[in-house]
């Protein structure tokens, strides 16, 4: 999958059947993690990038080391809050990262800037308390929008909000095995995006990495 393979200026399609959930995998830290990702077949896998505070935050050196390990396929996501784009830039064009996801204050001016440097696709992240938010969402310029609780908390927003939304989005915030497949039924976002509902003691757990992709796949 590449940034060009875009239509309407919104979604992301690669090689996917319409009607699919993506899946999506976020806050890999360690080379361990990486192995059971490419077992387990998600289509994109998010790395935190030098994000401080966050528990989940690698490196620029840490992330090329580990985006090195996922299998081609599989859609390399780097993750920034308010990063200069010139950095950005560098690591797109050293082929280290496949997609953008912004989870901070970037404005449209900000992704303007973003494309000019590199022709990548972008995410961006919406924190949903209100239908205001849906509203901000649903006239980004993103490629694709992603709906979360906030950054990290593991818990979930009021769903019936995203009814207001046109556009194809990810539906992330306390996501994981239990109760994703209900998500997707109830929602039907075009991909849903887990990290701290694959945890385990703060540690990504192999065995609810599996679980979870095999639950958005055959709706466990």
């Amino acid at each position: 999958m590449s940034a060009a393979n875009l239509t309407g200026g919104h979604a992301m399609q690669g090689r996917l059947p319409a009607d699919r959930t993506r899946v999506k995998l976020c806050g890999m830290t360690r080379a361990e993690d990486i192995e059971v990702v490419n077992e387990a077949r998600p289509d994109f896998v998010g790395f935190v990038v030098d994000v401080p505070g966050s528990r989940r935050s690698v490196s620029c050196h840490e992330f090329e080391r580990l985006s090195a390990l996922v299998d081609p396929g599989i859609g390399r996501v780097g993750v920034f809050v308010d990063e200069p784009v010139s950095v950005i830039a560098r690591l797109y064009e050293a082929r280290i990262l496949d997609y953008v996801q912004l989870h901070g204050h970037e404005d449209e001016e900000y992704l303007a800037r973003l494309r000019q440097l590199c022709p990548v696709a972008i995410m961006k992240a919406f924190v949903v308390r209100s239908a205001e938010d849906v509203e901000l969402a649903q006239h980004s310029t993103a490629n694709l929008v992603l709906l979360d609780n906030g950054k990290g908390t593991g818990k979930a927003f009021d769903w019936t909000l995203v009814r207001r939304l046109r556009r194809p989005f990810f539906l992330a915030g306390g996501l994981g095995p239990q109760n994703v497949a209900r998500a997707i039924a109830e929602v039907r976002p075009w991909g849903v995006d887990m990290s701290s509902g694959i945890e385990t003691d703060g540690r990504k757990d192999p065995d609810k990495i599996r679980a979870a992709v095999a639950a958005v796949r055959h709706g466990y």
